[in-house]
């Protein structure tokens, strides 16, 4: 019995991994459609170019202020989303 609960979930998931997804394609337009696949380079390049990253005195105080716009920002959105009067007639509208 296990068995063909295991084959069961196995053929279904496979054949859900086949399934197209319309609305991821109509994204892409149709420069992206037509443009060649990136190249693939040596990771060692990557690595190099991530080693020359400029980081001076004047980068630490630079990504602290982002942090503290980031927080700030963050705090001002952490609101309630609907304010009171909206609430109590969308409650008053659930309960008929």
């Amino acid at each position: 019995m296990r068995r063909s609960h295991a084959f069961a979930l196995i053929i279904t998931l496979g054949a859900a991994g086949c399934t197209q997804f319309p609305q991821l394609d109509a994204t892409l337009t149709d420069a992206a459609r037509a443009a060649p696949y990136p190249d693939l380079v040596p990771l060692e390049g990557l690595q190099a170019r991530i080693n020359e990253t400029d980081t001076g005195p004047d980068t630490a105080p630079a990504i602290e202020a982002r942090i503290a716009g980031l927080k700030s920002r963050a705090s001002r959105l952490g609101g309630t989303v609907i304010d009171d009067s909206t609430r109590a007639r969308m409650q008053a509208g659930v309960t008929r």
